[in-house]
């Protein structure tokens, strides 16, 4: 075995629980004889494939070797990631892809290029029944850049992994020294296509806590621990997290552990999962700063919806929908992203962020820690499309827009002094938090100190929520 042949297998090693890693397929080599590849050595056909356990929990894993005909994608290959998809199916089971490959076997032509399109219909056919994960080390271009995307998350290596549909020297006005369009830099920040950038052991280390927290399958309940928290815990200083909701859903969640998604992407919209009182929770929070390590304000965005950060939450609630994951959002919005470049989709990106959450049948909790203006709030899991239990704290603010705003608008011209008056008694009936829950918009208004115990309790009424819809083949929004 070579020393990057040893390397797939290494990974494996890396990423499963020690010794439990069982290889499948291993003598498989290429059929193929044109162009000299009788001639060439291909074992395992470029891929290692087999399965193990992380955390002792049942996964498959295929790593792509680069020593290989540089781990290019053939018959042979695709048709051991295709058995593998088969057998994580009839298992009910995640599958980890751990990427390295030069993309398609030339050599193979036509059969490489079926073989790619198995993969993806293994792939199409997986979603939503099993987790999928894949993990970028190396090259990752062309047709094979759809795998990781046709997949549920997708892990990059900080400095050697490169992601491509097109190579940056193959765009028009474009060269690699200008911009390296397929770095885990540009792939995470610009494009959001990747979920987490790290160096490779850290990689290995995040996809095992990704896992333990990842039902098996979308009939799984086995996705909970024993909680080791304090469910009455209060958060004192939780409403000074306002700005920054990674920090305050750190903070109510079970021993301070929230796994971001997306973190680079989007960063007004936080997505990412949280243990409650042991049960997985999926969660979605307006954004308006961002802290470092060291406490001081890296980032600041006004409290609006934006066309990128509706994608990446809707995508989200769509995946946790998918396998019952409960949802939790923590809302915080006054409108709209107000560009041109933003109203040339803003209108589809909310329409996809309301229809995410209004299909979703499981249990959702709206947690109103701010503002909530007009139709920006309605589609963050407001109670009109669907959120079972909304709770609010005392000095959030509900309506259809700023109270100010709203009295220059309806005594324009009738001087400052009417207008203040007006805006006084127009924020007490109706943008105040008392003023909703006499209403029946708010189910709850609580100090912001209590709030982990609330949504614990919420939640766990929810448990056996049951909802139907109609009856249909799927939506089209």
């Amino acid at each position: 075995m070579s020393t990057t042949s040893s390397l797939a297998s290494k990974r494996i090693e890396s990423l499963l629980d020690e010794s439990s890693f069982v290889e499948i397929g291993a003598l498989v080599t290429a059929r193929a004889t044109d162009f000299n590849l009788k001639q060439t050595e291909t074992p395992s056909d470029g891929v290692v494939t087999g399965y193990g356990v992380i955390d002792g929990n049942l996964v498959y894993v295929y790593s792509q070797d680069a020593s290989v005909l540089n781990g290019s994608v053939g018959e042979m290959h695709a048709k051991k990631i295709a058995n593998l998809y088969d057998l994580a199916m009839k298992t009910g089971a995640p599958v980890i892809g751990l990427i390295d490959s030069a993309g398609l076997r030339l050599q193979e032509a036509a059969d490489a290029l079926n073989a790619f399109g198995e993969i993806y219909m293994k792939q199409t056919l997986a979603s939503g029944v099993i987790p999928q994960i894949t993990a970028i080390f190396g090259s990752c271009g062309g047709g094979l850049a759809i795998m990781p995307t046709l997949t549920d998350f997708t892990f990059m290596e900080e400095t050697k992994a490169k992601l491509f549909v097109n190579s940056p020297n193959a765009l028009d006005g474009n060269n690699i020294s200008k911009c390296d369009s397929s770095s885990a830099d540009f792939q995470s920040k610009e494009a959001g296509m990747v979920d987490v950038v790290a160096d490779e052991a850290t990689i290995f280390a995040k996809i095992r806590e990704l896992v333990t927290m990842l039902p098996g399958n979308n009939e799984d309940d086995a996705s909970y621990e024993e909680c080791t928290d304090d469910l009455n815990r209060v958060c004192a200083d939780l409403a000074n997290c306002v700005g920054d909701t990674s920090i305050a859903l750190s903070t109510i969640a079970d021993n301070s552990i929230f796994f971001e998604l997306k973190e680079n992407y989007a960063k007004e919209m936080v997505t990412g999962f949280i243990k409650l009182n042991g049960v997985t929770v999926g969660c979605v929070a307006n954004r308006t700063e961002v802290y470092s390590a060291e406490g001081e304000v890296t980032d600041k965005f006004d409290a609006v919806l934006t066309a990128k950060g509706c994608e990446k939450a809707a995508d989200f609630v769509n995946f946790c929908d998918a396998f019952n994951i409960p949802v939790l959002s923590l809302t915080n919005v006054k409108g709209y992203e107000a560009t041109v470049c933003s109203e040339k989709k803003i209108a589809k990106a909310v329409a996809k962020l309301t229809y995410a959450f209004a299909n979703a049948t499981v249990p959702k909790v709206n947690v109103i820690i701010g503002k909530a203006y007009g139709s920006a709030y309605v589609a963050m899991n407001s109670k009109a499309i669907g959120a079972d239990i909304t709770i609010c704290w005392p000095d959030a603010e509900i309506g259809s827009m700023d109270a100010t705003l709203a009295a220059k608008i309806m005594y324009e011209g009738q001087g400052a002094d009417v207008i203040k008056e007006k805006a006084a008694e127009y924020a007490a009936l109706q943008t105040s938090a008392t003023g909703a829950a006499k209403r029946g918009y708010v189910d709850q208004i609580i100090e912001a100190a209590d709030t982990r115990k609330y949504v614990i309790g919420a939640f766990e009424m929810l448990f056996t929520k049951r909802e139907d819809r109609p009856s249909k083949k799927h939506g089209t929004v």
